[in-house]
């Protein structure tokens, strides 16, 4: 018998259809050795030799492999490809006590028959330099959050962590918060003429005066954006020129994991944790019926462009049977990888199968593999297929001596776009013009508009940063972004799903970046991860890296566990004085972020929230709400859950009662309770029946207030000003502009 080893026990299911009798595949769940959770596992005065321990949850399996051990002839070790794969396959030769001199690696792009037999027909030895690549990540990482978070609790507040990528992530957020903060908005006009011709009517917009093109900054104000429009109020208009040309466009490369995480966002709404998650069932394995389970993907793990030459070739002759020779370039196309710090070792993300269309296997998947596919699968054909080709067309028309322009375009040949959709490619269709012709204006519109602040981070522009920057690699965006919402440095917003820093993450990024810069430095780490691949290539040695930046980093934590003082970095003080007992109100950190309070506290406990904004109104807005049990007015409270209402009687009744931000109508569950805001005790807003615990419907997205017409659920908001449908199993979706808070 010969024994194969994976992770997951989906992957051992596909990979064990495939190699038939004679072959036993088990999987490992996983880690089989770590470091402790309960200290810091590296011995830094012994060449930072790590501590492996067995994780309980891991025992159990340990102890049938090493059953089934025993009893092989051979063993495979079949893990993923990347650095943990390899280090996931060193640590089972160790436990297991297989030479790691002779251990047999087995490794594969893809999840298919042909791709498995060749792997066992050419195993390779373990590849050690990955493997300490790998350990020398998780000991920095480990020495990091070790010595620094003990800092940060006795500095700021307990339960904080530092991490090398993480703290720049937030780094990034926050910096990105401040530019925000700091922006200060330019108001600008544009005038734009809405023209008839003897075919039909067109909008123009003024591009130029007296023969100088206008920068978007030119016309400050309604005053001359209105002089404009007097001095046109007799001009003649015609057409000074047509220009039409024939553009093309190109598709865009296979999917590496940065970009898979991008389009995924930007596309279906998925986070990077999602979205790596169903990415890992579509490698692993789905049952596809008769055919059982099937690898639909190939490693999605990776930063490479290449497709191997046999995928590209069926790809080929997918397109030229399945959309026609016209469809099809005459050579193959090719990408570079322009990110910093690309490996190119594997394959893009793509299909197994190109003859394995989407719709064929829809009914095996569940909602969101089902369309994740479909985007993997729509790109790498997409990327062989023919350039777009567009009609443009470019319009001068002449007022006096003011120029205005119209563009048009309209598809000419689909291409690549025949596949990947040309949702986004509005048509802007000019009608019939001739030089010299005469128009006749309609209207004349002067628009205000103010330039507008940088955006925030999504999860999308995120990973995108991360990656141009050279921070992280393929495997750590995705735990990355959902650490630093986890650790509560940032929050994502449930209306633009973008991040905003916490008042306790702007506070730790400044500590690290006033106190401990190289961990925060975004050239310094990024330097770290392209010393990490030296150590992959065999360029480098682990120890001398791991003394490198262990020695300075801890001198400079004994100096500051010395120095920095925590009133100085948690309290603020103001000119504010206490309503209760007048002393100095100073402003102070909480769990809740930042606040008010008596410097007189502990024998003053008077608070109030920081914003000046939120404490008028609290101290002023009556609620119209009498107390049930003492018939007092209820006012407005804040304690360390936020904003409740509570008897003005308080301390001799205690009645209280939560805020409700009513949202979303009845609810359809239980059709007596109504859809309010609520928030989990990580943070997260959600909505609910605020008939709970009675009632547990609970929604994640915001509800519109409308139902579904097809199946009458609760419509929620979706991407790019649409409404979904709540019910999975239902595609409706439509246009939908949110209503400002006015209306």
């Amino acid at each position: 018998m010969k024994l194969v080893i994976v992770e997951s026990p989906a992957k051992a299911k596909t990979i064990a259809k495939y190699l038939g009798k004679g072959y036993v595949v088990k999987a490992s769940f996983g880690h089989v050795r770590d470091l402790p959770k309960s200290k810091i596992g590296v011995d830094v005065e012994n060449d930072f030799e790590p501590e492996y321990v067995t994780p309980p949850k891991a025992k159990k399996v340990v102890t049938e492999l090493k059953a089934s051990v025993a009893k092989a002839e051979k063993v495979y070790f079949a893990t993923d490809e990347d650095r943990e794969g390899e280090a996931i396959a060193w640590h089972l030769a160790k436990i297991l006590k297989v030479d790691e001199k002779t251990a047999e690696r087995i490794t594969f792009d893809e999840i298919t028959k042909s791709a498995i037999q060749h792997a066992i027909e050419n195993p390779r030895k373990l590849n050690l330099q990955l493997v300490d690549a790998q350990q020398a990540r998780r000991i920095l990482d480990r020495l990091v959050g070790y010595e620094l978070s003990p800092l940060l609790w006795n500095k700021i507040r307990r339960g904080l962590s530092a991490g090398r990528v993480q703290s720049v992530a937030v780094r990034l957020i926050v910096e990105r918060e401040r530019e925000i903060e700091a922006f200060k908005a330019d108001e600008f006009w544009s005038l734009e003429a809405s023209l008839k011709a003897k075919d039909g009517e067109f909008l123009a917009k003024l591009r130029s005066v007296d023969g100088k093109i206008l920068d978007k900054l030119d016309i400050k104000s309604g005053t001359e954006a209105e002089k404009i429009k007097t001095d046109l109020n007799k001009a003649k208009w015609l057409v000074d020129s047509v220009e039409e040309r024939q553009v093309g466009r190109t598709p865009l490369a296979p999917f590496t994991t940065s970009t898979l995480q991008q389009a995924a966002s930007n596309r279906l709404g998925f986070s990077t944790k999602k979205t790596m998650m169903l990415a890992q069932r579509l490698y692993e394995g789905v049952e596809l019926g008769e055919e059982g389970a099937t690898g639909l993907i190939t490693y999605m793990r990776t930063d490479s462009l290449n497709l191997a030459n046999e995928a590209v070739i069926k790809i080929r002759e997918f397109i030229k049977n399945d959309l026609g020779a016209d469809y099809l370039p005459a050579e193959a196309r090719t990408f570079k990888n322009k990110s910093r710090g690309a490996q190119e070792a594997h394959e893009a993300i793509r299909p197994t199968d190109v003859n394995l269309k989407p719709e064929n296997v829809k009914q095996y998947l569940e909602h969101d593999a089902f369309r994740l596919y479909d985007l993997i699968w729509r790109r790498t054909v997409a990327c062989q297929t023919a350039d777009a080709k567009f009609k443009a067309m470019t319009v001068d028309i002449k007022a006096d001596n003011y120029v205005f322009r119209a563009t048009g375009s309209r598809v000419a040949f689909p291409g690549f776009l025949q596949i990947w959709g040309i949702d986004k490619t509005k048509e802007v269709i000019l009608p019939s013009l001739t030089k010299d012709e005469i128009l006749e204006l309609l209207l004349l519109n002067a628009l205000q508009h103010f330039t507008q602040p940088p955006a925030r981070y999504s999860e999308a522009s995120l990973v995108k940063a991360l990656e141009e920057a050279g921070i992280g690699r393929p495997s750590t965006y995705a735990p990355t972004i959902d650490t630093v919402q986890k650790r509560g440095y940032v929050e994502k917003s449930l209306e633009d799903k973008r991040f905003r820093p916490t008042d306790i993450g702007k506070v730790v990024n400044d500590v690290l970046v006033a106190h401990f810069p190289e961990i925060v430095d975004i050239q310094f780490t990024a330097h770290m991860e392209e010393d990490l691949d030296q150590i992959a290539d065999g360029n480098k040695k682990m120890v001398p890296l791991l003394k490198e930046f262990y020695v300075p980093f801890k001198k400079n934590l004994k100096e500051k566990a010395k120095t920095l003082n925590k009133d100085e970095i948690t309290t603020e003080k103001t000119d504010l004085k206490c309503p209760d007992c007048g002393k100095p109100v100073i402003l102070r950190l909480g769990r809740n972020g930042k606040f008010y309070g008596c410097s007189g506290y502990p024998d003053c406990k008077y608070t109030a929230p920081a914003s000046e904004k939120e404490k008028s109104e609290m101290d002023t807005a009556p609620t119209g709400k009498i107390c049930p049990d003492c018939g007092k007015d209820l006012v407005t409270k804040r304690g360390r859950f936020g904003i409740f209402l509570g008897c003005a009687g308080y301390p001799e009744c205690k009645h209280t009662e939560r805020i409700e931000k009513k949202v979303g109508g009845i609810c359809p569950k239980c059709n007596v309770g109504e859809i309010v805001e609520r928030k989990s005790k990580r943070g997260k807003y959600f909505y609910g029946c605020n008939k709970y615990p009675e009632c547990d419907f609970v929604l994640w997205s915001k509800p519109t207030g409308e139902k579904c017409p097809t199946c009458q659920n609760l419509l929620i908001f979706g991407k790019s000003n649409t409404a979904v449908c709540s019910n999975k199993e239902c595609d409706f979706s439509k246009e939908y502009e949110p209503k400002s808070e006015e209306e």
